[in-house]
């Protein structure tokens, strides 16, 4: 496809758009999926937010703090961070990195091939 020049500033901006939209429902899956299930609360805190050229998830869940970041530890806790199903704390970090490395190329790759 050839696009004129007057013209990429609107495509680019639509494959972004595009692009934004598509990674955070990605890290919401991904973010559901390393969850711990031991109630489906946990799991189900999780909120994703796209607005034009930005995308949030984020979790309210009082508990989430300690079980996927390992801060804020409850004294139960003992100052150790531990859960049942052995989760890597920080993971959403870890999956952003991987978004960014190799989701992210491949998909915005997708997208301009498709316009």
């Amino acid at each position: 496809r050839q696009i004129r020049l007057d013209q990429i500033d609107d495509v680019m901006a639509q494959a972004v758009q595009e692009l934004v939209q598509r990674t955070t429902l990605q890290w919401t899956k991904l973010a559901k999926k390393a969850t711990p299930r031991d109630t489906s609360n946990l799991v189900n805190g999780w909120k994703t937010d796209i607005k034009k050229f930005k995308g949030t998830i984020i979790n309210n869940v009082e508990y989430a703090e300690p079980v996927i970041y390992g801060t804020s530890l409850p004294p139960s806790w003992q100052g150790r961070y531990r859960t049942r199903k052995q989760t890597i704390k920080g993971f959403p970090e870890l999956q952003a990195k991987q978004l960014t490395t190799q989701y992210i190329p491949k998909e915005l790759r997708k997208i301009i091939r498709s316009m």
